[in-house]
């Protein structure tokens, strides 16, 4: 009886395992994230009002082929402790469980609606691709934290000059230190940036200085400075990714080193075997 029962589970185990990874599926599950995100949308429009009954509807049916989807997740998995061994299944996990809290109850309407936007997110734990720059971009992090310490010190020092020297020009961009910081941030993007250097020009001919140097700092500098790191990291996740599915160069450096590790192995038991006979 016990192997009966071990026997039936494994084949529902497989079924399971082979639903989830069939590509029709993933894609009904995109379509059905990407349809969620359309009715979060439809909803802030006030000509869509006179559906509410047939969105809250149709969102419960995505709420509950949601929940169908990760019961089929989970009970593929050898153990349940299994699923949660990945961070990607506990971030589709929480998003589901949040997506069941009621709509219809004025004292969590906000909270819910919220948690609905989120659930667009999944899109990146469903498609690869969007994995990988999702990593990539939690993996630069660290690194662009400093680059942008670095950026608030010359942001700050900038700001600092700008206030001593401009503040009597006009106090509208120059009055304080942080209000000279917003002032450089809006000449940092471009915007608008020429009327306020012409504006301090008229009574310092030389600021022009002042204003180029921190756009070249800031802009060129800095900016390159970010994608160098975007990039670097981006090159080593997509290596990892291409050697963990055996594709492009890195796929081809990993099997070879597979091979050369065969090899190896198999000279160490040639080796020992030639020991062992001439002793």
């Amino acid at each position: 009886m016990n192997e009966r029962t071990e026997r039936a589970a494994a084949g529902w185990q497989a079924r399971l395992l082979e639903l989830r990874a069939n590509k029709i599926f993933e894609t009904v599950v995109i379509s059905i994230i990407v349809l969620s995100a359309l009715m979060v949308g439809a909803k802030t429009y006030d000509e869509v009002s006179r559906f509410d009954s047939a969105l809250n509807i149709l969102d419960w049916a995505v709420t509950l082929f949601f929940l169908f989807e990760i019961t089929i997740r989970i009970m593929a998995e050898r153990r349940f402790i299994d699923f949660f061994k990945s961070g990607w299944n506990i971030f589709d996990f929480v998003i589901v469980v949040a997506s069941l809290m009621p709509v219809d109850q004025s004292q969590t309407v906000l909270l819910a609606r919220l948690l609905r936007v989120f659930r667009v997110l999944r899109l990146v734990s469903m498609v690869p691709e969007l994995r990988l720059l999702m990593n990539a971009f939690l993996k630069a992090l660290p690194r662009m934290t400093y680059v942008a310490l670095f950026m608030f010190i010359i942001f700050y020092i900038y700001g600092a000059i700008g206030s001593f020297i401009f503040q009597d020009i006009n106090p509208f961009y120059w009055e304080n230190i942080s209000i000279a910081m917003l002032t450089l941030f809006r000449v940092a993007t471009f915007e608008s940036w020429t009327a306020i250097m012409y504006e301090t020009m008229a009574v310092y001919p030389m600021s022009w200085l002042y204003y180029v140097s921190f756009i070249f700092i800031s802009a060129f500098i800095f900016l390159n400075m970010m994608i160098g790191i975007v990039l670097e990291v981006m090159q080593k996740e997509s290596a990892a990714f291409d050697a963990e599915h055996d594709q492009g160069e890195a796929g081809d450096i990993k099997h070879i080193r597979d091979q050369v590790d065969s090899v190896e192995k198999q000279l160490g038991e040639l080796k020992s075997l030639l020991r062992e006979r001439k002793q």
